[in-house]
């Protein structure tokens, strides 16, 4: 006849108190050390002397099982499972309702409701952010964090083109905080789109590269081409009636450069001091 052992530790178990789990003994210390199952609410095992809760496959200390909205007890009451919870009778009735976002009250069955992302409302508590009225379920427009009536968004979000006046409902240009469709900010000389291009305004009318050059520029009276402000010729000397290039601005007779220094304007020609004395 084999000897009565702990399956574990191999000690005799004859006339002592032993535990059989899966078909083996174990003393009471090996059992509780190496064999007894986790408690889902305070992760420590449960001892031999300790009494246990089981529900599917899941185990607790009977002080341990309670209601994980309220706290109630429930080792000697009714339950209920839900979204993986354990739930008192009373608190499971509440969570099987959802909460208005706008009233945080219960949608019962038969309230009307308005579903937008998941999140739900009652139908009279979906309201516009800016005016308040209901919008129930008529067109609106989200926002952040916020939801519009077609006519509060219109009026608070929609940018209108500075040229046609149309609503901007994609993309579009916005200089000096103004809106336009890409296809209305044009050059007013050639209709070319300005875009992404560069550009000169004068007197709230806007000229690509090109038509500035040769229509609105002022020519230099030394090269006698535009000046644009682009590029090398972004400096200007003017003079009287007269502009030029930084660069072009030099002494009719010695050629050295008199932008930012003294010179002599003579018959619209500019000389250099000493050039000027040989006159």
């Amino acid at each position: 006849m084999s000897e009565f052992k702990c399956h574990h530790c191999a000690e005799s178990l004859q006339g002592k108190k032993y535990v059989q789990k899966d078909g083996a003994n174990y003393c009471i210390t090996c059992f509780d050390e190496h064999r007894a199952n986790i408690c889902e609410e305070c992760h420590k095992r449960i001892g031999a002397d300790s009494k246990e809760v089981c529900y599917k496959e899941r185990f607790w200390h009977n002080t341990c099982f309670h209601c994980s909205k309220c706290h109630q007890s429930l080792a000697t009451e009714t339950f209920v499972s839900w979204d993986n919870k354990i739930l008192c009778n009373k608190c499971a009735t509440r969570e099987a309702f959802p909460k208005c976002k706008g009233c945080l009250k219960d949608i019962v069955e038969g309230d009307q409701n308005v579903e937008y992302k998941g999140i739900i409302w009652h139908k009279t508590c979906f309201v516009c952010t800016n005016c308040k009225e209901v919008i129930g379920t008529k067109n609106f427009f989200p926002k952040d964090e916020g939801f519009y009536c077609v006519a509060c968004y219109d009026s608070l979000f929609t940018k209108y083109c500075m040229k046609c006046h149309k609503p901007i409902t994609s993309g579009g240009v916005s200089y000096q905080d103004h809106p336009w469709h890409n296809e209305c900010f044009v050059c007013v000389s050639c209709s070319k789109e300005l875009s992404g291009q560069r550009f000169t305004a004068i007197d709230d009318q806007y000229f690509c590269v090109d038509c500035y050059k040769n229509h609105i520029a002022k020519k230099c009276a030394g090269c006698k081409n535009p000046i644009t402000g682009f590029g090398k010729g972004s400096n200007v000397v003017a003079h009287e009636q007269n502009s030029w290039h930084d660069y072009c601005f030099n002494c009719k007779t010695c050629s050295v450069n008199l932008a930012n220094k003294h010179f002599v304007f003579h018959n619209e020609q500019v000389y250099c001091p000493d050039c000027a004395k040989k006159l």
